[in-house]
């Protein structure tokens, strides 16, 4: 009886011992699966996938978005090598993110060598627009430094543009968080509409930030599908 009584306390001691390392597997994988998920979309829409399996789409009436690209980009895929493009925008676009992270904003996606963002949502704030155009800055200054210390030239090109727009999750494989309106199709005529190494905002933009940072007026100018519409550079902080 002892030595069977020994013999199952052996075998329960066992039991429990896998159990307790299979639990801290699956715990490692699960804090694995969130971190992924928290790299792929805003920690509020996670939480809120978690809970109910779907994220409610959204209007947010005060926002900012910015896009911004490479002036000649296609000129500068034919120069590289495809490593050595795939490292450089791989460097660039790691040092966008920590800014805008930073920043406490949201990088809404890459497409090409387009970079896009948005300010006050999924989390709202008052300072939208100042935040945004601080990125853009700060975007703009690390490129300057950079191009100081390599042979190729990347001319940025920035524009913004603030208003209202609906966010959410579309699809069910390879989700994004996303957003749509016209203030999202504004805000990429207004960097088709920059010039390189600029930070071009639209009227509405301009009127929240106009107190804190000086902008330089170009005129009415033509924006594809949208008409004239008022657009200033920014050159800095006041």
């Amino acid at each position: 009886g002892l030595y069977s009584a020994i013999e199952m306390g052996l075998y329960k001691h066992k039991v429990e011992s896998l159990l307790l390392l299979k639990t801290r597997e699956l715990e490692e994988e699960k804090k694995k699966t969130d971190q992924l998920l928290l790299n792929i979309l805003p920690a509020g829409i996670v939480k809120e996938l978690k809970h109910q399996g779907y994220a409610n789409p959204r209007l947010f009436e005060h926002i900012s978005i910015l896009f911004s690209n490479f002036h000649d980009f296609s000129g500068i895929t034919q120069k590289l090598k495809p490593a050595r493009l795939i490292g450089e925008l791989n460097e660039i676009y790691f040092k966008f993110d920590s800014i805008v992270q930073n920043a406490g904003i949201e990088k809404l996606k890459t497409i090409g060598d387009t970079y896009m963002i948005g300010g006050g949502l999924p989390v709202e704030r008052n300072d939208h627009a100042e935040v945004i155009v601080d990125t853009a800055l700060k975007m703009l200054d690390y490129m300057d430094k950079r191009n100081r210390k390599t042979k190729l030239d990347w001319k940025l090109r920035i524009g913004i543009n603030s208003g209202q727009v609906v966010a959410g999750i579309v699809g069910t494989h390879k989700f994004t968080y996303d957003v749509w309106g016209d203030t999202v199709n504004i805000a990429s005529r207004m960097q088709n509409n920059s010039e390189p190494g600029r930070i071009n905002i639209s009227g509405s933009t301009n009127n929240i930030i106009k107190e804190k940072y000086f902008c330089e007026y170009r005129g009415k100018m033509h924006a594809k599908g949208k008409g004239e519409i008022d657009m200033f550079f920014v050159n800095g902080k006041k």
